[in-house]
């Protein structure tokens, strides 16, 4: 063909896409067979082409077989008949996503996976969480890891669900509260991220109309560094032997909206008593 000729095909082919709405193969193989415009048009309204087959979606085979790869590197599961990956084969999966245990989006990978605890993936939520995500190899799910961590990092919503989840996924099972140190493993991955990246980013609270002295809700400095440390050395002294899932769920909250300087604490709100006695240790040391 002649670039002339193709030159004329390529106009014909755009006013076929603009006059039907066609994609660029349909109007190319319609103009080859009717070489004429009109006439092209009226045979794609005549005889369309088949609509194409929507995708099948994620195969419940494939993902199975990636869950027992997994389960059967288990070596000794402390239930045998209980139908879940155990830590051996976590250990696994982990290294094949070329992440590590302490890396945030395994607390993402949890959630999106239904694990109820750490180093258990039950087949049924395994399943589940797979077609959620829309996929079905391990290749697929790796490419995924980075969209998944930087969620975390900047969407407060869904760092919400990853915080939340994370108290029962670190819990053994049959315990009501969180043991302290747990809690401080898992607070230490999730504050950094949270902070550096916006998740946890901080709300002003409203100011009063007839004072002007004090910083306008934009200039209001929100948790830090030094408070991240002033909690954990908190914890360390009068923490106790563990943290609520009431303390744990009103912490993220008061991440968010505390001021650094707790000038705007009030009292009377009904935080838990962890984080009272934490304000009333700040101003102590503050004051000290």
């Amino acid at each position: 063909m002649s670039s002339k000729a193709s030159r004329a095909l390529q106009d014909q082919i755009t006013q076929f896409c603009g006059i039907t709405g066609a994609s660029t193969a349909d109007a190319r193989r319609y103009l080859e067979k009717y070489k004429r415009l009109d006439q092209a048009v009226d045979m794609y309204y005549t005889n369309p082409p088949p609509a194409p087959t929507k995708s099948a979606g994620p195969s419940t085979t494939k993902i199975t077989q990636i869950f027992e790869r997994y389960k059967a590197a288990d070596e000794a599961p402390a239930d045998p008949s209980a139908d879940m990956i155990t830590f051996e084969g976590t250990t696994l999966f982990c290294e094949e996503l070329g992440i590590t245990p302490d890396d945030i989006v395994v607390l993402a990978l949890a959630y999106e996976l239904k694990s109820p605890r750490m180093g258990e993936w039950p087949r049924k939520q395994w399943i589940d969480g797979w077609k959620s995500l829309g996929i079905d190899s391990v290749e697929a799910l790796k490419g995924r890891l980075p969209a998944m961590r930087d969620q975390v990092r900047t969407d407060p919503a869904y760092f919400a669900k990853i915080y939340q989840h994370a108290f029962d996924f670190a819990r053994a099972e049959g315990q009501r509260s969180l043991p302290m140190e747990s809690a401080k493993a898992f607070w230490e991955m999730l504050i950094p991220v949270g902070i550096e990246g916006g998740a946890l980013s901080h709300i002003a609270s409203e100011e009063d109309d007839d004072d002007d002295a004090k910083m306008t809700p934009a200039d209001e400095e929100g948790w830090n560094e030094n408070l991240t440390k002033l909690w954990f050395d908190f914890l360390d002294e009068r923490g106790g032997k563990g943290i609520s899932k009431d303390t744990w769920s009103m912490f993220r909250e008061f991440v968010r909206t505390i001021d650094s300087k707790f000038e705007k604490y009030d009292v009377d709100a009904a935080w838990p008593s962890q984080i009272d006695d934490f304000v009333e240790y700040v101003k102590e040391h503050s004051s000290g």
